[in-house]
């Protein structure tokens, strides 16, 4: 290695990295437990150091100018090796044993978690793994679960959280189901559909309605509180529901109502700030943090 040429402070690089994943100084300084004005004075430093203006504001964030993108991308490179290396010195992932429960939403929950538990088995065969399936956001802060995958960045200061992926959604229901409707070729045709709503069709029908498609309460003629259950009552024919295109796309009884509609939402990994004193919580979080983007998008 020519260590002549490291001209910059590596601690720095986290830092820069952190503030490029997060896309906002204050993001950045949550993400890493540290104050805002300290990493700011973090990543002027690594300009100064490395001659380059790394990030442009844009609008209340930040945004990775043209050399700042090319320096992420091996930023992540380092800090992936830096996630491997920080395991395997803390100890021997087959020696870290205990109880780690990570919440979800049922959907994910059935879903996605299981695609994944065999790699985090195989990393830490003394771990026991229990998954709470919840639509309900849990209290990581009164210790209802370890890890959190959420769609929605939480806002306790005492939470450590990272997008991790963006997953995309869309609408989906039977052939023989769209069949008995007019042709759907853009979103206001959807409303001559009945949908499937979850507990509340109140946000379920404001959100159509910020599509453009005018429905009214008659158009959520059966509810349920299961994510489950409303998957299952699309696949029997019983109306347009929604879930994630990578479980809706593969399904075989079930095609999107309307092709070309993705919706995009994020994906979040949460843990209460204990994660760095906790091994056994820290290795399935930078496991899940490593095996979820792959699954669905990187952010």
């Amino acid at each position: 290695m020519d260590w002549q040429n490291l001209r910059f402070d590596w601690n720095r690089l986290r830092g820069f990295l952190a503030t490029a994943e997060q896309g906002s100084l204050s993001g950045a300084a949550r993400a890493l437990n540290m104050s805002q004005p300290t990493l700011g004075r973090q990543v002027a430093a690594l300009e100064a150091e490395l001659g380059l203006t790394l990030f442009a504001r844009h609008g209340t964030g930040l945004q990775l100018t043209e050399a700042g993108m090319q320096l992420a991308e091996h930023a992540r490179a380092m800090g992936e090796a830096a996630e491997r290396l920080s395991r395997v010195a803390s100890g021997q992932q087959q020696q870290i044993a205990g109880h780690v429960t990570i919440t979800a939403s049922e959907i994910y929950a059935a879903w996605l978690l299981p695609q994944l538990l065999p790699k985090i088995r195989a990393a830490a065969p003394g771990l026991t793994i229990e998954i709470l399936a919840s639509n309900a956001i849990r209290d990581l802060r009164r210790r209802e679960a370890d890890i959190a995958l959420r769609n929605a960045r939480p806002e306790q200061p005492d939470l450590i959280a990272k997008r991790v992926a963006e997953d995309r959604g869309s609408f989906y229901a039977t052939p023989g189901y769209l069949a008995t409707l007019p042709p759907i070729t853009a979103l206001p045709d959807l409303v001559a559909a009945e949908f499937i709503a979850f507990e509340d069709p109140g946000p379920h029908r404001a959100f159509l309605r910020e599509l453009g498609v005018p429905v009214t309460d008659a158009n959520f003629p059966l509810v349920s509180s299961s994510h489950l259950v409303h998957w299952q009552m699309a696949r029997a024919g019983l109306g347009i529901g929604v879930g994630p295109i990578g479980l809706g796309d593969p399904d075989p009884q079930l095609t999107r109502a309307l092709p070309s509609l993705e919706i995009p939402f994020p994906v979040w990994l949460v843990a209460h700030r204990e994660l760095h004193s906790a091994r056994r919580i820290r290795l399935v979080y930078d496991l899940l943090s490593e095996l979820i983007p792959p699954l669905l998008r990187a952010p």
